[in-house]
C-alpha cells in the first residue's frame, strides 16, 4: 500500500487492528512490513511510506500476475470491509504433497547453506538409512540420489525459483 494521490483522499485510514492482532512489525528504509492475524490465515501488508495508513491506496502493476493480483486486492478490500473471504485463488493453493515438498526443499537449502551435503540432506531431511551406509555404498544409493535431486531444486527454488510460485506458477 503507498499514499492515494492528491484529490483521492476519502478520509479512510488504514486499522491494521480492523483485521485482526498484528503478530509481527518491520521497518526499514523500503517501507513498514505487518503480519495481521485473521480469520483466514495471515495477512502480509507492506506500507511504502508514511502516508499509506492515513491515505491508503493498493499498487497493481500490470504485468503476466496483473489479474492474479486484482484478485488477492479485491480479497483484501473485502476484508478490510470486514466481509467474509473464502479460499485462495486455485493457483496459490497448495496441495498437501506440493506444501511437503516445499518444507523439504526449504529445508535441504537451509542445510546446504550450513555446509550439509547430500549424506546430511538423506539422514536428517529424508530421513533414510541408507545415509548410514559407507561412503561407497552410498554414493550409488537411491537415497544419495534423492538428496542430490533435493539440494539442486532447492538451489533453484532459492535462485529465483520462488517467484515462480508468486505468481501461481
Amino acid at each position: 500500500m503507498t499514499s492515494a494521490p492528491a484529490g483521492f483522499d476519502l478520509g479512510v485510514a488504514f486499522d491494521p487492528s480492523a483485521l485482526g492482532p498484528v503478530l509481527a512489525e518491520r521497518a526499514d528504509a523500503n517501507g513498514r512490513e505487518l503480519v495481521i492475524r485473521d480469520t483466514s490465515g495471515e495477512v502480509h501488508i507492506w506500507l511504502l511510506d508514511e502516508g499509506a495508513a492515513r491515505h491508503p491506496s493498493v499498487i497493481l502493476p500490470r504485468d503476466g500476475a496483473f489479474r492474479l493480483r486484482l484478485e488477492l486486492a479485491s480479497r483484501f478490500v473485502r476484508r478490510l470491509l470486514g466481509q467474509r473471504v473464502g479460499l485462495l485463488p486455485p493457483k496459490l493453493r497448495l496441495t498437501d504433497f506440493q506444501r511437503h515438498r516445499y518444507i523439504q526443499l526449504l529445508r535441504a537449502a537451509d542445510l546446504y547453506e550450513e555446509g550439509g551435503g547430500p549424506r546430511d540432506v538423506a539422514a536428517q531431511i529424508l530421513r533414510s538409512q541408507q545415509a548410514e551406509l559407507p561412503a561407497i555404498e552410498f554414493k550409488d544409493s537411491a537415497a544419495r540420489k534423492q538428496a542430490d535431486r533435493l539440494i539442486k531444486q532447492a538451489l533453484v527454488l532459492v535462485d529465483r525459483g520462488y517467484l515462480k510460485l508468486l505468481r501461481g506458477g
